[in-house]
């Protein structure tokens, strides 16, 4: 990721902004009325900086509403002289990038489909060489970081550094409560491959519900996350594609009012005091966990040899159900819950397995 430690941050894009960068508008282009009047009404709440709108809409099977095309750009350019907001639109391939750029749209975003297509990205990278437009990358379907991070990289190896990168959760395998599962911990990674990179959340495709908007709006700012882009619509009920997680404006001035934004540092002296004893003390007992687990270890280790000794076999299904079981148990005696705790003995149990394989491996070895 050293490739992308010069990327532009937010504030070489739009100027000084006062908080998170919000990107609002509807999932399609639809009518001028509709576009006006959802911009007006956007523009009013004086904390908007970016209008969003898909021109064209990449749809599972044909069919549906697959948006209204090239005649949504004279909706975007009313947008913007009756409100002063930027334009931002989904492109797929260098046609659709290149009638955007021919109309003056400010910010192009590639949609999650497109990410997961290294040839698409290569190929609108190569068109978008020498212009000078902010990208924002949206993460693939699936959670691969180093998908996503390639995207970025081959945007940035073509000269763009306005790159963003925008976090709109993964596809599910089965059916949950959101549209998307958030996996917060891979846009964590991105963030701690690249420090400078900015991220927004996408809280609408998360949720696929507007219930769920605002708390997944305050989840990603605790997560200092750079901006949030939430589907609004001036009447969802009517909106041709995705009604459920679009917004009216007078709800996201809600939402935007009720967010809670937080400091990444405080210049309280005693706060800074308080804080660094805290992290000490979770230096230490990071430092005695890792000892015990490879106290641990070497007891595993010690057991894969007596059982390849006595040709007994390295996976014992009950021996692994006890502990499960009473682990558990103990964990929630002590507080943690039974998720946590049976992420952390998977985790255990599977570098458990593959140390005794490869004693068991050694010893048959030495027989041979």
């Amino acid at each position: 990721m050293a490739k992308l430690k010069n990327i532009s941050k937010l504030s070489s894009w739009f100027g000084n902004l006062q908080g998170p960068l919000i990107i609002a508008g509807p999932c399609s282009a639809e009518s001028e009325e509709q576009m006006l009047q959802t911009a007006k009404e956007i523009a009013a709440l004086g904390k908007v900086k970016v209008f969003r709108s898909g021109i064209w809409k990449p749809r599972t099977r044909p069919g549906n509403f697959e948006g209204v095309g090239e005649k949504g750009f004279k909706w975007l350019s009313q947008v913007k002289k009756e409100t002063g907001l930027l334009t931002a639109i989904e492109v797929a391939n260098p046609e659709h990038a290149e009638l955007a750029i021919k109309n003056d749209v400010d910010i192009l975003w590639i949609g999650a489909r497109t990410t997961s297509n290294p040839f698409s990205i290569q190929e609108l990278a190569d068109f978008l060489k020498g212009y000078d437009k902010p990208v924002m990358v949206k993460n693939p379907i699936n959670p691969d970081v180093q998908l996503w991070v390639g995207a970025l990289e081959r945007f940035h190896k073509a000269g763009i550094n306005k790159l963003a990168a925008v976090h709109r959760g993964f596809f599910p395998f089965e059916a949950t409560t959101l549209r998307n599962i958030p996996k917060w911990e891979t846009a964590i990674e991105l963030k701690s491959m690249c420090h400078d990179l900015p991220i927004i959340c996408d809280p609408s495709h998360i949720a696929g519900n507007t219930e769920y908007i605002a708390e997944i709006s305050q989840k990603a700012l605790d997560l200092n996350m750079d901006g949030l882009l939430i589907e609004t619509h001036y009447n969802p009920m009517v909106a041709l594609s995705d009604m459920n997680q679009q917004v009216t404006p007078k709800q996201l001035g809600r939402i935007l009012d009720n967010l809670v934004y937080r400091s990444t540092l405080s210049e309280d002296a005693n706060f800074a005091s308080i804080l660094e004893t805290l992290r000490n003390r979770i230096d230490s007992m990071d430092q005695q966990m890792l000892e015990l687990l490879a106290q641990r270890m070497n007891v595993v280790e010690e057991i894969g040899k007596y059982k390849s000794e006595n040709q007994v076999t390295i996976l014992q299904l009950r021996r692994w159900e006890k502990i499960m079981s009473s682990r558990i148990k103990l964990g929630k005696k002590l507080g943690l819950s039974e998720d946590f705790v049976k992420k952390l003995l998977e985790l255990v149990h599977k570098e458990s397995i593959q140390r005794q394989t490869e004693v068991m491996n050694k010893f048959s070895s030495k027989k041979d």
